[in-house]
């Protein structure tokens, strides 16, 4: 297998702490591809941490509510060297300030998260989509 998944596959992007910004429509693997992205950086030896976006932004904002908390929650994701962060695409960038009630945090966030990114972008139909109606055309030819 050549092409991009299979270079992500090789993890050498961990080392060099590169960000791997995957979209694309609903249902066409992008979970998929991060879990098992995921389970070969933990094969090859690294640390890895997988939420959705909504868990990784509930887990900082109540870190940032505690004394202290936020330092010592960042130094304790440190540990990883892969972090995942799931249905991203759910958050727009464009509402990150109003979600982090600050603006210039937010944009030096996404800032961060492009530079030394590869994007993989994925299309084609929804399987979940297409599983249904592969059902639901063999049920039609089972009854006629």
């Amino acid at each position: 297998m050549t092409g991009p998944i299979a270079l992500l596959g090789t993890t050498s992007f961990i080392p060099k702490a590169d960000n791997v910004i995957v979209l694309g429509p609903p249902g066409v693997g992008k979970t998929h591809l991060a879990i098992g992205l995921g389970i070969r950086a933990c094969q090859s030896g690294y640390p890895v941490l997988f939420d959705t976006a909504a868990g990784w932004i509930n887990r900082l904002s109540v870190a940032h509510q505690r004394h202290g908390g936020l330092a010592a929650e960042i130094k304790r994701l440190r540990r990883y060297r892969l972090l995942i962060i799931d249905e991203l695409g759910y958050l727009p960038f464009s509402r990150w300030g109003e979600i982090f009630a600050d603006e210039p945090i937010a944009t030096a966030m996404i800032d961060r998260l492009i530079h030394h990114s590869e994007v993989l972008t994925l299309d084609g139909e929804s399987y979940r989509t297409r599983i249904r109606r592969e059902l639901l055309e063999k049920n039609t030819n089972i009854t006629t």
